[in-house]
């Protein structure tokens, strides 16, 4: 019975419709990972700090799934994406260039002779740093039959071992789309040493349809999708896969135990009613990672639970962790990673404060929504915001942003009692992504409104440092 990649292209193709944050990013490809999807597929690099982060992190969250990422149609760019996804267990590099006449010269400006160039110069140097690649031939459905052709024996011969075929138009009926591919495969003896994938948009909602046709034309690859995105559903096809395994003579590796479970976490991951400017709209339900340290854990053991959390610390701040940790260590016998999150909060990267606190005054209540005025300090100029949100936290960190101008994703934030009774304190741990790196910032107060305004100025003020400093 043949095995059929099931791969997931959620993250690749989200549109304006619902948007992922870095965090939700992770967590989605460590949900598919568990699911026990073949491939996971990335974006691209188009901001080099911040995708070159966020691709090396799912990289390292993924175990079993093999993970692609596309580059450019240039050899340029071929380098700087292995880069990041070097470190993956299973890396695959992905060349997707159109083939039908109207993409090729409207959109990329490119001749046949030219595109050719570039799809074989392309392959051939991901090939030259990566084992797995696969050729995307997008639009291939509307492209000519003779140029598809030529197309695809570039790609092999530069070395692809998968090569896809897109019908992005999404007309073709499943019958249609399956005559088509055993079409291209009669007309390319070259793809009998490559595995074949389809694409199939879900322009007629048939693409489940149609790829499982597919799949019974000898395709042995399906890009799906957990959450819709105008491709095929990963749920319905993995079902039929499960349930029609046998006369279809193939099955894939997708756990069906938690197909249920797992879909619907990622659909309201995707769902999460986000306003766009409030720092807490994030899809991820927090759960302890379960790691403690104890005094006898070495600099190197720190460090990389630290790196776990999302920290990239410089030496410097690394060793101040480290020493700080030390210290709580040989007085507990445990320190959990949260604990360890208010240890570089207060250890690491302390910088002179841009902002400062002045006053701040919180309404909040049953029956009224709850308003945040706060006055901030910089340069001696006294800098006023005023804002409404779901809660007072809510409404202070939005108040925040008004007087700063800038929206940083909240990457978590944590609330925790220092000591008991009536005048506890309580102490709180703001996480902030800024160009892909996370910075932090701690806030001990009696009032936990109070702490968490601290604690989000103290991060605050480490971004604007390093962005002034850099």
């Amino acid at each position: 019975m043949r095995q059929i990649r099931i791969s997931d292209v959620t993250m690749k193709q989200a549109t304006g419709e619902f948007s992922l944050s870095f965090k939700e990013k992770i967590e989605l490809s460590k949900l598919l990972d568990k699911l026990g999807v073949s491939v996971i597929e990335l974006e691209g690099i188009t901001s080099a700090r911040i995708d070159a982060l966020r691709i090396k992190s799912i990289a390292a969250a993924v175990t079993a799934s093999t993970v692609a990422v596309p580059v450019q149609l240039e050899t340029e760019s071929v380098n700087q994406t292995w880069s990041a996804l070097k470190e993956a267990k299973k890396p695959r590099l992905q060349v997707c260039a159109p083939v039908s006449s109207v993409q090729m010269e409207y959109l990329f400006h490119k001749k046949p002779d030219a595109m050719l160039k570039a799809i074989s110069q392309t392959v051939a140097a991901c090939r030259g740093v990566c084992a797995d690649v696969e050729f995307i031939a997008d639009d291939a459905t509307r492209s000519d039959g003779a140029f598809l052709s030529q197309a695809i024996s570039a790609a092999v011969e530069a070395g692809a071992t998968t090569v896809t075929l897109c019908d992005a138009a999404g007309t073709m009926l499943p019958d249609e789309f399956a005559a088509f591919v055993a079409e291209v495969c009669a007309a390319n003896p070259c793809l009998a040493g490559v595995d074949v994938g389809v694409c199939c948009s879900d322009g007629l909602k048939m693409a489940d349809s149609s790829a499982v046709a597919a799949i019974r034309q000898g395709a042995a690859e399906v890009k799906t999708a957990a959450y819709p995105v105008g491709s095929a559903s990963l749920a319905n096809v993995a079902r039929i896969l499960t349930a029609r395994g046998e006369s279809l003579e193939a099955a894939c590796t997708v756990s069906s135990t938690q197909l249920d479970r797992i879909t619907e976490q990622i659909a309201w991951m995707c769902q999460t009613g986000r306003r766009k400017t409030s720092p807490f709209d994030n899809g991820v339900r927090d759960e302890d990672p379960g790691m403690y340290l104890t005094v006898h854990d070495d600099l190197g053991s720190v460090i990389k639970v630290v790196e776990h959390l999302g920290y990239d610390l410089s030496e410097e701040d690394a060793q101040k962790v480290f020493e700080a940790f030390r210290t709580i260590a040989a007085k507990k016998e445990k320190v959990s990673a949260k604990e360890l999150d208010a240890i570089v909060a207060s250890a690491a990267m302390q910088v002179p404060p841009t902002y400062t606190l002045k006053t701040y005054v919180i309404t909040a209540g049953n029956t009224v929504s709850a308003t945040a005025h706060l006055s901030l300090i910089k340069d001696g100029a006294v800098l006023e915001g005023v804002c409404i949100g779901d809660g007072p936290i809510d409404a202070a960190f939005l108040a925040i942003e008004q007087i700063t101008g800038c929206h940083y994703e909240l990457d978590d934030f944590q609330i925790q009692a220092v000591t008991e009774g009536r005048e506890a304190m309580g102490q709180t741990v703001v996480k902030l992504r800024s160009g892909g790196k996370v910075y932090s910032g701690r806030g001990i107060s009696t009032d936990i409104v109070g702490a968490s305004i601290h604690a989000y100025i103290s991060a605050l003020n480490k971004i604007v440092y390093e962005e002034e400093t850099v």
